[in-house]
């Protein structure tokens, strides 16, 4: 599975290192429901050059270790630390439309309510109470963080590539 566009990649977990000396590795799942990352293999890596089975053998502390075909060391498994695991988009299920895939919102231009451009959406990061969009641009001195929330994010419309934004008071 080579030659894919980044953008028919989604980001769907994150492989966090080995789990015991037998080649198992503990990994994220970034799924609606944790369990479910294993419905999308084959995962890939970011560029679709490698691929990826994925198994589940037990949960543990954020996120679960499993077997990944081909590796049977725990070197082997710690070499693929960090690595980011990609479904395809035509894998993932179709999403209501007041959802997004956090992949679909990067990059998007950001204006405020009166139609001043503010930036683009940096990324999407979420440390538990929800997600935040991390927004930059120019005359920012430093990224500015809005939370994804329908009062503080009206309107996303992928197909015209902007948010409109009408952030908390003193947040800009």
């Amino acid at each position: 599975m080579t030659d894919v566009s980044r953008t028919d990649l989604v980001c769907v977990g994150t492989i966090s290192g080995s789990y015991g000396v037998k080649g198992e590795v503990r990994f994220k799942s970034f799924t609606a429901q944790p369990e479910d990352i294993v419905l999308y293999n084959p995962l890939t890596d970011e560029n679709g050059a490698r691929q990826f089975i994925v198994g589940i053998t037990r949960g543990v502390k954020n996120g679960f270790s499993g077997r990944i075909e081909g590796i049977q060391t725990k070197e082997q498994a710690d070499d693929l630390r960090g690595t980011k695991l990609y479904a395809r988009r035509d894998q993932l299920p179709s999403l209501p439309d007041d959802e997004f895939y956090h992949a679909d919102l990067i990059d998007l231009e950001v204006l405020d309510t009166g139609g001043a451009v503010l930036g683009r959406v940096k990324q999407v990061m979420n440390h538990g109470a929800g997600d935040l969009l991390e927004i930059h641009g120019p005359g920012m001195s430093a990224t500015v963080l809005i939370p994804f929330t329908r009062e503080a994010v009206p309107t996303v419309d992928l197909t015209a590539g902007r948010i409109i934004v009408d952030p908390p008071e003193g947040s800009l």
